[in-house]
Parts: structure tokens; C-alpha cells; sequence
């Protein structure tokens, strides 16, 4: 599946398409983007390889945007629970390019994407940003519990590297900084609202 949406911001244009093998030559400027970003806000978050990016590139299951050759932003999706959950996670816009509609964008294209590949799937996210939070909103999501999200232990360990991890750990998983929403594509409202 290619799948290409352009942008743009004052005179650059940015290209927002799902990743492939030639674009782990970004993975690095990723992880350090998003890590650089965490913390800057304060907050945690869910530390990932090079290899772990790379395979979400391979395997189709990544957008990333580029303004020429240059990184401009990127999120990446994952299937958990024999895939009847969709995580989209890893949404990060290089600060240059902030302000200008991109990670409504690439959000946009990550739902599409998640929608296409797992149609019957609940996708959710976790977050402590209020733009993610708003996005989300707009897509169909709704708050929830953390119990409402999938019970895969391959996911949870994900939030291991995260420096919130604690909190998750102390409240036995029911809650933590990160804000859990949940777009559930047999509700009324979400089908109704996306199959228009």
C-alpha cells in the first residue's frame, strides 16, 4: 500500500507517506527526536530500538513525513491481543516544522493506515499530550480505562522504559500520567461518523 498526502507549510513542502525499508536511514533522528521531546514536556515514554522502528518500516506499519530528505515527522502503529487492538504510537514532529497542521496529518494517515490493515480492530493510544488528546477526539476516540485496552503483556512491557513506569506499576495497571482513549469501530457513533 502506498499511501501519500502533501502538505504545505509556508514554502516547504512536506511528504507524509507510509514507511519503508529505505527510510530506516531515519531511525536514529527518530528515537532521538521523540526522546528529546519527552523531555522537554516532563514526561515518559515508551523507549524503543533501532531494530523495533526499523521492522514498523519494513513491515508497512509506519508513516513517516519528509520535507526533501530531511526528517519531519513520524508515528508507528502496532496489532496486539491477536489483533483485536491497534496501538498507534510514537507520534513526533520535529520542532521546525510544529504549527503547521503536520501531526494532524500524520495521525490521520496512521489511523488510515491501522483502519485498512485491521478494520474489526480497537485502536487506542496512550498519551500525555493535550494536541494527541484533541486529534484522537476528532477521529472518534474516547477516554477510557486501562482496562478497556488490550491485555497483552507483550504491550505493557513496552511502557518499561518509560520513567512513569511506577505509577503504572504501583496502581496494578488501572492507571498511570498517560491518558488511555479508545476509538471502537462496532459503536454506533465511531462507525457512523468514519463510513460516511
Amino acid at each position: 500500500m502506498t499511501q501519500e498526502i502533501v502538505t504545505q507549510t509556508e514554502e516547504t513542502e512536506i511528504d507524509v507517506m507510509v514507511a519503508d525499508a529505505s527510510h530506516e536511514t531515519y531511525v536514529d533522528i527518530i528515537l532521538d527526536t521523540i526522546e528529546a521531546a519527552a523531555r522537554v514536556r516532563g514526561t515518559g515514554i515508551a523507549k524503543r530500538s533501532h531494530a523495533y522502528v526499523a521492522q514498523k518500516m519494513k513491515e508497512g506499519k509506519a508513516i513517516i513525513a519528509l520535507s526533501g530528505d530531511e526528517f519531519a515527522g513520524f508515528t508507528y502503529i502496532e496489532s496486539w491481543g491477536n489483533k483485536q487492538y491497534v496501538a498507534t504510537s510514537g507520534l513526533i514532529v520535529v520542532e521546525k516544522f510544529r504549527g503547521a497542521g503536520l501531526a494532524r496529518r500524520i495521525k490521520e494517515a496512521s489511523f488510515a493506515l491501522a483502519r485498512l490493515r485491521w478494520p474489526r480492530a480497537k485502536l487506542f493510544s496512550l498519551t500525555s499530550g493535550a494536541a494527541v488528546m484533541k486529534m484522537n477526539t476528532e477521529l472518534g476516540y474516547v477516554p477510557v480505562t486501562f482496562s478497556d485496552l488490550t491485555d497483552d503483556e507483550a504491550f505493557w512491557r513496552g511502557c518499561e522504559g518509560c520513567i512513569n513506569h511506577d505509577v503504572l506499576q504501583r496502581t496494578g495497571r488501572r492507571y498511570c500520567i498517560c491518558t488511555a482513549m479508545l476509538y471502537d469501530p462496532q459503536t454506533t457513533r465511531n462507525t457512523k461518523k468514519h463510513t460516511e
